[in-house]
């Protein structure tokens, strides 16, 4: 396999992983999968989450992908690599910016900021129904996910939380009420 393929491999994998999140973001943690999840959404000072075990399955598959591509299938390997640094944009990104397991920083400005705020709306509803934002790399407007949690709430799909504006954790760096 050239360089120019395995680049393309890799880079495909990169951003196949966004829809894969999203994919099972949505179907699993918030579907069958809620129970390792659900500690994700709630207020807890535990250093690790039961949520945590979805990185354990998940780099588990990757190692897979490492052996089969090493010994079998050299395009599979270069799926890992695309799939490994995913990982590492997404531990910084969601678990160190947007929950701040790493650091303390919130941005200001610009498309972290935007990040932030897609994600804190995320967990802006209570229990796993509803919801917007099921990325984490690509985030849509934080003014037109307002609006979608707005009409799901109206229309009783998703339970918001009370605390809107007050200087919760959902909303802090959002603002005002739905």
């Amino acid at each position: 396999m050239s360089w120019l393929e395995a680049a393309a491999v890799t880079f495909a994998a990169l951003f196949g992983m966004e829809i894969f999140a999203w994919v099972a973001h949505k179907y699993i943690m918030h579907g069958w999968g809620w129970d390792w999840h659900r500690d994700h959404h709630e207020p807890h000072d535990n250093v690790l989450e039961k949520n945590d075990l979805f990185a354990v399955v998940f780099g588990t598959i990757n190692a897979a992908l490492y052996i089969i591509g090493s010994l079998w299938v050299e395009w599979l390997w270069w799926v890992a690599v695309g799939i490994t640094l995913y990982g590492v944009i997404y531990t910084l990104v969601h678990d160190g910016l947007v929950h701040q397991r790493y650091w303390k920083w919130v941005p200001r400005k610009g498309y972290a900021k935007r990040l932030v705020q897609a994600h804190k709306l995320h967990h802006a509803t209570i229990g796993k129904e509803g919801g917007v934002s099921f990325g984490f790399v690509f985030a849509r407007d934080p003014a037109k996910l307002k609006a979608e949690l707005k009409r799901q709430k109206e229309a009783g799909v998703a339970v918001v939380r009370d605390s809107v504006g007050a200087g919760s954790d959902a909303y802090e760096v959002v603002g005002r009420n739905l």
